[in-house]
């Protein structure tokens, strides 16, 4: 039985820039199929950019018994400059203490926990209660309309059941085991055109200016309370990413401006509450505009109970950390595991290097990491 760092090791140097695998996924199934799982790969997309998925699992003595499932990907962001990366990225190396390569916070060493937890597992309780689970997937990075959300439809028209759900997001922050999410925000983003007039700007009254006009209405959406959020969510929160009007030119009154903004929304709230919202202020401003709408994801949140006691539990245990539970940054693929398991949380290493120039995971942190994963099915699975 190899180690997590050896495996880490191997995962890395799979080239899997999303949407490619890169044989994580292959690597991971004959892993699992060595100790009992039923292992499937369910490809997706269309041909320029398919995507693998890996669903495994290994089914408990007990039918009736629960379902954990490890979930996360194997695709990493592209590289960047590689010139300025100290050692091959997808060549992993140890140096001062540190794991180096794409992939080794976000989320490599997570997988590789998630494999060597549960040969130990299976090791020392061949006869189980509760069955162990693994979705995968290479489109956590990219689009993710193929990945997660695809085996999560296919699970729910089986009729089969996932009762506790951990992801392997790298979710801490200063050290190991600091911070577990156990939610996460909704993201809703809008594309905003206000019309105007094009006119000479030494003739303002032949124009209308759409920057002056939505001036005072945007004051209103940035101040506006949406909600007050709760003990687990800050505050609904209105940002504007891009703004644009005009010619180039400096004489002219701009015909139409262009508004980037998103919703990063609590439980408190719902998409359709801030869509009317914001749109209601548009219109008692008088502004004449069109309106694009995407939902990124609605936001989830499992509480503190079974899984996250159980996660505290083990992180405790291992690190001597009482962890917090928090449900800031992006979004996850929890957003679509969320829909068909009640208890949901994400865990993995530091944070701060993830999608960086020479990304890296402590070196001291892989076996705890593993451990706490390990703690976990024994707690609620034998």
């Amino acid at each position: 039985m190899q180690s997590a760092l050896e495996l880490t090791k191997q995962l890395i140097a799979c080239r899997s820039v999303t949407p490619a695998d890169g044989g994580c996924q292959e690597l991971i199934a004959k892993r699992l199929a060595a100790i009992g799982f039923e292992t499937e790969t369910i490809v997706s997309g269309p041909a320029d950019f398919q995507v693998t998925n890996l669903w495994a699992i290994k089914r408990g003595s007990d039918p009736n018994g629960k379902v954990l499932a490890f979930a996360g990907h194997t695709d990493v962001v592209p590289t960047g400059p590689l010139e300025k990366w100290t050692t091959d990225p997808f060549v992993p190396s140890e140096r001062d203490s540190y794991l180096f390569g794409r992939g080794a916070a976000d989320m490599k060493t997570s997988l590789a926990g998630f494999v060597v937890a549960s040969e130990e597992f299976v090791k020392q309780n061949p006869d189980h209660k509760g069955s162990i689970a693994f979705l995968i997937t290479s489109d956590e990075e990219g689009p993710a309309h193929d990945g997660t959300v695809i085996v999560c439809d296919l699970l729910k028209q089986r009729g089969q059941k996932l009762d506790y759900c951990v992801i392997g997001e790298p979710t801490s922050v200063n050290q190991l085991g600091d911070m577990i999410k156990n939610g996460r925000r909704g993201s809703l983003s809008g594309k905003l055109k206000v019309k105007g007039i094009q006119a000479h700007i030494a003739y303002p009254h032949l124009g209308r200016n759409p920057i002056h006009e939505i001036a005072p209405a945007l004051s209103q959406l940035v101040s506006k309370e949406w909600d007050r959020g709760n003990r687990y969510f800050q505050p609904t929160s209105f940002q504007i990413s891009n703004i644009h009007a005009g010619t180039g030119a400096n004489n002219v009154i701009p015909g139409e401006l262009t508004i980037d903004f998103n919703f990063r929304f609590s439980t408190e709230s719902k998409p359709e509450q801030l869509k009317s919202g914001l749109e209601k202020i548009l219109r008692d401003a008088g502004l004449e505009f069109d309106l694009a709408w995407t939902l990124g994801g609605e936001p989830f949140l499992t509480g503190d109970g079974a899984l996250a006691g159980a996660m505290r539990e083990a992180i405790l245990t291992e690190t001597n950390i009482n962890t917090e539970l928090s449900t800031t940054g992006g979004t996850s693929d929890g957003r679509f595991i969320a829909k068909i398991c009640s208890e949901l949380v994400e865990f993995g290493p530091v944070n701060a290097t993830s999608h960086k120039i020479d990304e890296r995971v402590a070196l001291d942190s892989i076996e705890p990491l593993k451990n706490i994963y390990r703690r976990v099915l024994e707690k609620l699975i034998t």
